[in-house]
């Protein structure tokens, strides 16, 4: 996500909710009952999960909650559609189709896509910001300039997987040349250092907005918080200011913003003067990911797979080479700026487990951090995955993505252990993943040690990705 949502908890009983005006079959009521030994069983956590889902559905889309997030998200959209088709089928493709009608000319897959029906300030920033209706091949719709890791291709596989019928096989051939277009926007135009990854060029595109990976490359953005006194913050008018991005993290995330769109999202001179390029372990581990979905993908649909995989090969290999730290074992951004890899261990650095042909040396390393003191509890790894490392002096439980557990990272990291055989480790990211929505509800991330439901409620790729974990 990109800026904040309402950080108020699931609150009393379902009784005392339904005397305080909730409605007793609501997804808050249903949050509370789960939380407080009612239907805490996978059935009834698999109706609060529906319920969120159905509680945001937007006509053609899935709002990611209605506190704050009003608009369709794009890596939102894809963990979305993995749920959906477990209970939802024709939803999911919906989801799916809904946003790429809305893809650039060039093939990017823009971050948001604004509902027009919405007014005017409902959400910052908002369209005004962006102005993609200046841009030449951007679509009628108004988006934003920027993307998010391109999970949408493994979404589409597994939304066909999880209901292969005819209608689905339909959906997905007609998707196809959309995820193809998508996947060659960022070989084509981001691959700013040539060296086979792809480059963020804004914090918002790893979907880790305000991780510690991104402290260093953000420093040397120039922007004074000042600059905020002429916008309103949504996020801290729902939420704690301490659970949040800072004042400054968003004078500078708008300065980026406006120096890509004066430039009128053009790609490529962003080596001349751009102020953030990294190359990020997740987002490039998410595109290899695609590529190998993209060859499953042709060969159900009748294309050839076979340059989906060379492709994906090429990517896992650029990865190892340029983002791969042998001193710590694990992966870690590269700053473009300064090509130097950014020292923080973050949860990033464990993303690159989803590629099915990640090296024995470095899914074995993988395995050894994610079990460390830093991000698991030894043998079993139940406790809730942080999104950063619980042993350094700045880590924050309550901050967004500077501590806090979420789901989809959790899914993603769960994903790669089991493509590597770590079945007994999975297990218990699972039942890690689930205790906190038993506990704690469809929040958008939780307290990594409390299991404190944080950000949003009935957050929707939170309740989409809980019934995929069930339904394993």
């Amino acid at each position: 996500m990109t800026a904040g949502a309402g950080q108020t908890g699931v609150g009393a009983p379902a009784a005392e909710s339904a005397r305080n005006g909730v409605p007793a079959d609501s997804p808050a009521t249903r949050a509370d009952a789960a939380r407080t030994g009612g239907p805490a069983d996978p059935s009834g956590l698999r109706q609060l999960a529906v319920d969120t889902l159905d509680a945001n559905w937007e006509h053609d889309h899935t709002v990611p909650s209605r506190t704050l997030y009003p608009h369709q998200w794009s890596w939102d959209s894809a963990f979305i559609a993995i749920g959906l088709a477990h209970v939802r089928p024709e939803r999911a493709w919906r989801e799916l189709a809904s946003l790429f009608r809305a893809q650039w000319a060039d093939g990017r897959v823009p971050h948001i896509v604004f509902n027009p029906a919405l007014r005017v300030g409902a959400y910052f920033p908002g369209p005004e910001m962006w102005r993609s209706a200046d841009v030449p091949g951007a679509p009628a719709v108004a988006t934003s300039g920027l993307v998010q890791p391109p999970v949408h291709a493994l979404a589409a596989l597994l939304a066909y997987r999880r209901a292969p019928d005819p209608a689905g096989l339909a959906a997905l051939r007609r998707l196809y040349p959309a995820l193809v277009a998508q996947q060659r926007y960022l070989a084509d135009r981001r691959d700013v250092a040539g060296d086979g990854l792809v480059c963020v060029v804004h914090p918002w595109e790893s979907g880790l907005d305000n991780s510690p990976a991104w402290d260093e490359p953000m420093a040397a953005v120039p922007a004074e918080a000042a600059v905020m006194s002429a916008y309103r913050r949504h996020d801290t008018a729902h939420a704690d200011a301490a659970h949040r991005p800072t004042d400054l993290d968003y004078a500078r995330y708008l300065a980026i913003v406006a120096a890509y769109r004066d430039h009128r999202y053009a790609d490529r001179d962003l080596a001349a003067g751009h102020p953030f390029l990294v190359e990020c372990p997740l987002f490039n581990a998410a595109f290899g990911a695609a590529e190998h979905a993209l060859a499953e993908v042709a060969a159900l649909v009748g294309g050839d797979p076979g340059p989906h995989r060379d492709r994906a090969a090429q990517i896992t290999e650029a990865l190892v080479r340029r983002l791969y730290d042998p001193d710590t074992g694990t992966f870690q951004p590269r700053d473009l700026r300064t090509d130097r890899l950014v020292g923080a261990r973050t949860v990033l650095g464990l993303a690159p487990l989803i590629l099915p042909d990640l090296p024995t040396r470095q899914v074995d390393a993988l395995v050894v951090e994610a079990r460390s003191a830093r991000f698991g509890v030894a043998r079993r790894m139940d406790r809730p995955l942080p999104t950063y490392d619980r042993t350094a002096p700045d880590f924050e439980p309550l901050r967004y993505w500077r501590g806090p557990s979420w789901l989809n990272i959790g899914w993603l990291i769960r994903r790669g252990l089991l493509t590597h055989g770590h079945p007994e480790l999975a297990a218990g990211l699972r039942r890690s993943m689930v205790g906190l929505v038993a506990g704690a509800g469809c929040h958008e991330y939780f307290h990594p040690d409390t299991g404190a439901g944080l950000g949003s409620p009935a957050f929707s790729w939170t309740a989409a990705l809980l019934l995929d974990l069930l339904a394993d």
